[in-house]
């Protein structure tokens, strides 16, 4: 009998199907089939080669590494199923490849220093929750890359200039902030002196998920450089940093963190300080830290 693991993941793939014929932004077809289609198409098929292997070696190691080459790879086949593409293409093409090769890199050299990703522990086991884990990805690299896409595959785009200037400006500073977040993170962690401590310093200090918040800038950028192009129903692609904001904020990222750190330092004093006076993703501009007292 079909339950809701054996449907989800075929239902997953045919709802950003249809939503990529909503969005598709050319009139060329690629074997009678609309461009953008194709290309969420090999996304999904891309994330069903790499779980295969993955299931057969009980591996979550190369699960990052392959999402963001799916990035790059649907990009690209944009360009490429773009019979002119512009300069204004290219470069949204390069705001996306740039941002996957720096997070890809970043996530699989974590992972091949680390080990293993422990979120995967029980996932990798079960063959329907692993499946479901891969085609979410799909869905991820799907909505997230959309506005990007209708951008790279829109015929006659003008130059950079205005919002689309304003929003390579946002991106610009978004990646920025995620790197900087990163690299601090990496280094606190691999001080021996701050075992199994939490990291409080550098842009940490200005809110707890700097670089969430440097994401959700850089795909809001992106956005906002697609959307002079946009008309109709593309303007449904602003699902790309909303989706963004609820996959860090409410299902995967913010809420799993914070659960763990609670679990690992909840009673400490300085944590509670922590918590208390540094906000969650919004830096406050004008509110001054407080400064514990001995």
């Amino acid at each position: 009998m079909l339950t809701k693991k054996h449907v989800m993941p075929p239902l997953l793939v045919l709802v950003c199907l249809l939503y990529a014929a909503l969005i598709n932004p050319v009139e060329g077809r690629v074997v009678g089939v609309a461009v953008l289609p194709v290309i969420f198409a090999a996304i999904f098929a891309i994330q069903l080669l790499g779980f295969s292997y993955a299931w057969w070696a009980r591996t979550e190691r190369f699960y990052d590494l392959i999402g963001s080459l799916t990035f790059i790879t649907a990009v690209l086949l944009a360009l490429i199923l773009n019979p002119v593409p512009s300069v204004y293409s290219y470069v949204m093409a390069a705001l996306v490849v740039l941002w996957a090769l720096r997070l890809g890199t970043f996530l699989f050299l974590r992972i091949a220093d680390v080990g293993e990703d422990r979120r995967f522990r029980k996932i990798k086991q079960s063959f329907w929750h692993f499946l479901l884990v891969w085609t979410l990805q799909g869905v991820w690299v799907s909505l997230t890359s959309s506005a990007a896409l209708v951008a790279i595959l829109s015929p006659g785009a003008g130059p950079i200039a205005g919002v689309a200037g304003l929003g390579v400006l946002i991106w610009l500073g978004g990646l920025t902030l995620e790197v900087v977040a990163d690299k601090q993170k990496s280094d606190f962690r691999n001080d021996p002196k701050n075992a199994g401590q939490f990291i409080c310093c550098g842009v940490w200090t200005v809110c707890r998920h700097p670089n969430y918040l440097g994401e959700i800038m850089l795909w809001t950028g992106v956005f906002l450089a697609a959307l002079p192009v946009m008309h109709g129903w593309q303007f449904a692609t602003v699902l790309s940093p909303l989706f963004v904001v609820i996959l860090l904020t409410r299902i995967s990222g913010i809420p799993t963190l914070a659960h763990r750190g609670v679990s690992q330092w909840g009673e400490d004093p300085a944590y509670q300080a922590y918590l208390r006076d540094t906000p969650v993703l919004i830096p406050r501009l004008f509110a001054q830290r407080r400064v514990s007292k001995n």
